[in-house]
């Protein structure tokens, strides 16, 4: 499933929270508004970023409700046999996606939370027919060692003092490259090309990891304070959502033992 966190929207469209405790130390503060009316520095205030993880309890969701529906009678019927809603359940994450990312400024913190959960329902849904190809202990194994590899390139994002806004566009278009590719060898069925799409998906989306946990960082650092906190929070954990499954699945396909 191709990565879908480009539709991220670009935290400057957020507010600003102008506050007299904390000097602004941060990139990005326009020096034009920092004196009020009086001719007094406004100070910015800088709140420290939430946990940039992704929730586990929505990763641990979504991998319950892929193995418990790959593994019922009704489940099993529908992804071998399923048809039209077969195809149903595997687009449809991407009707949730789509409403978040775009819609996000509309809605309450509490309906966004609501879809992003949904969304993690509907992904173990359409997750669960790796049950069907890939043994359990492996798709075990491969979900240990992403989420260890996730978790160090997150640190590395966080804590980095490296400025890592310019592997942005290139890792983005990484990701339509290899979307593409895949789609072109639906037709090939080239393994080789198969490999390197996997190789390169999962360099992709280690950097993509690193990239969106110190963007998320940055972006808090403008809403903090404001209304949008609850909204960001919601949306920078469907980015790494996003980014774990990837590279989960990328790597699934090295790791991997098919039944």
């Amino acid at each position: 499933m191709a990565d879908l966190s480009f539709f991220w929207h670009d935290y400057e469209t957020f507010g600003r929270v102008p506050r007299r405790d904390r000097p602004a130390q941060f990139a990005g503060v326009r020096t034009d508004a920092q004196l009020n009316e009086t001719g007094e520095p406004v100070m910015w205030h800088c709140q420290p970023a939430p946990d940039t993880l992704p929730d586990p309890e929505s990763v641990l969701l979504t991998g319950i409700v892929a193995m418990l529906f790959a593994n019922s009678e009704f489940g099993r019927n529908i992804l071998m046999n399923g048809g039209f809603l077969r195809f149903v359940l595997m687009f449809s994450p991407l009707i949730f996606v789509m409403a978040l990312s775009f819609g996000i400024n509309r809605m309450s913190t509490q309906t966004a939370q609501m879809l992003y959960w949904g969304y993690a329902v509907v992904m173990g849904l359409s997750l669960s027919t790796i049950f069907l190809v890939y043994t359990g202990t492996s798709i075990a194994q491969t979900f240990f060692a992403t989420a260890a590899a996730f978790a160090g390139l997150s640190l590395f994002g966080y804590t980095t003092k490296k400025d890592l806004s310019g592997f942005g566009t290139f890792l983005i278009m990484g990701v339509v490259g290899i979307f593409v590719a895949s789609l072109i060898n639906l037709f090939l069925r080239s393994s080789a090309l198969d490999f390197a799409i996997s190789g390169i998906g999962v360099l992709l989306f280690a950097g993509l990891t690193a990239y969106d946990t110190q963007k998320i960082k940055s972006m808090y650092s403008y809403v903090a304070g404001s209304e949008m906190v609850g909204k960001s929070v919601v949306m920078g954990a469907l980015t790494l959502y996003l980014d774990f499954i990837n590279m989960f699945l990328f790597l699934l396909r090295f790791m991997g033992n098919r039944d």
